[in-house]
């Protein structure tokens, strides 16, 4: 056991929850972010403003086109695995084979693909270092051994892993269509909880396939939580601090959460009453990509999948056009409603003695 455990060390082989279920699932929603959303935000970008350059066919590869947004989606599962790879410290032969197991996994996975990326390139990926450097062949050992693993445990667990997740997807979805206001409430403040702790609610919407009315759940409780952490503690942390929580992220505030946790009681409520709101009032669905759904304000991700999403409707003809009642619903659910609840609620908070002065301050 003693000499397992120096092996492992040796490797940097940490079988912890903090290494896998936080380091691995933040860098893959890097991935995701680099690869299919900016796709899908450059796809945007070229459609609504008709610029060629990002509209037209720059590549067919076996009979399909491709523009410059659809390469970098298509590249998504390769972009997981190698993010997933560099948060587990992989050597370069390592994390460079991790670029076939993504795709593969990916690919073999359905739509449910991300889920089957995270638990294939974890295991690919720990199994090459641990056989890296191991041989004076190495060059030919590692990506050998990296890739064989990936490609066969791709082969016989993406599938199920895919479907697994679709399925859980497809409930949540199913049941938030069934009881909008109960799932409202539930899918917004757990997404937006999962949003400011050191996981990605990115990737967990994406791997999730978390889309249409529990998807503009997820987007109204990320929301509450960015914009009503910018605008809540902008006395402290003024422009700055508007815009890095606002626009960046609010997991800035995760320091000061563990010091005093009552100063998250204000975007939590905030995420309760906006995602019912959503759901039952504007009835405002995510249908673009499923990521967005756990990115909110980041890059105005959340709201410009919304977009997306409608206007992806609209060349599939489920939907005419895009209504006023449409912008207002969006306006309110991911800018308005939590810059006006949050500081209110937190007013309250203070009043209690629960906060004071400094508790949100960033350094």
């Amino acid at each position: 056991m003693e000499k397992l455990k120096a092996f492992l060390k040796r490797k940097d082989i940490e079988i912890s929850l903090k290494r896998y279920g936080i380091d691995a699932l933040g860098a893959m929603a890097q991935g995701l972010f680099c690869s299919l959303l900016i796709g899908t935000i450059i796809n945007t970008i070229g459609t609504q403003f008709q610029i060629a350059f990002l509209t037209q066919t720059v590549a067919t590869v076996s009979g399909v086109d491709y523009t410059v947004g659809s390469l970098a989606t298509a590249m998504s599962g390769p972009a997981m695995a190698v993010a997933i790879g560099y948060a587990l410290h992989c050597p370069p032969l390592v994390l460079f084979s991790l670029i076939t197991v993504g795709f593969a996994a990916n690919a073999l996975g359905g739509a449910g693909g991300p889920l089957a990326v995270l638990f294939i390139a974890i295991l690919a990926s720990e199994i090459g270092k641990a056989v890296s450097k191991e041989t004076k062949i190495d060059i030919l050992v590692t990506p050998l051994v990296t890739i064989g693993v990936g490609i066969a445990l791709s082969a016989w667990w993406a599938p199920a892993l895919g479907s697994a997740a679709m399925k859980v997807g497809n409930l949540i979805m199913w049941v938030t269509n069934l009881q909008p206001f109960l799932m409202g409430i539930l899918v917004s403040v757990v997404v937006g909880i999962a949003l400011q702790l050191p996981i990605s609610s990115a990737a967990i919407c994406a791997a999730l396939g978390l889309t249409g009315l529990a998807g503009g759940a997820a987007v109204a409780g990320c929301c509450a939580q960015m914009v009503g952490f910018a605008v809540m503690s902008f006395p402290e942390n003024h422009w700055g601090g508007l815009i890095s929580q606002g626009v960046g992220t609010s997991m800035l505030q995760m320091g000061n959460i563990v010091k005093n946790p009552r100063i998250w009681i204000a975007p939590i409520m905030t995420s309760a009453i906006t995602g019912p709101i959503a759901t039952c009032v504007f009835h405002m669905e995510m249908n673009g990509t499923a990521v967005s759904s756990g990115m909110g304000t980041c890059g105005f991700v959340g709201p410009i999948g919304v977009y997306t999403g409608w206007m992806s409707d609209i060349a599939a003809g489920t939907k005419s056009a895009v209504t006023v009642s449409d912008w207002i619903g969006m306006l309110l659910i991911c800018f308005l409603l939590p810059a006006l609840l949050c500081p209110l609620i937190h007013l309250i908070v203070r009043k209690l003695g629960w906060v004071k002065d400094g508790d949100m301050k960033l350094d």
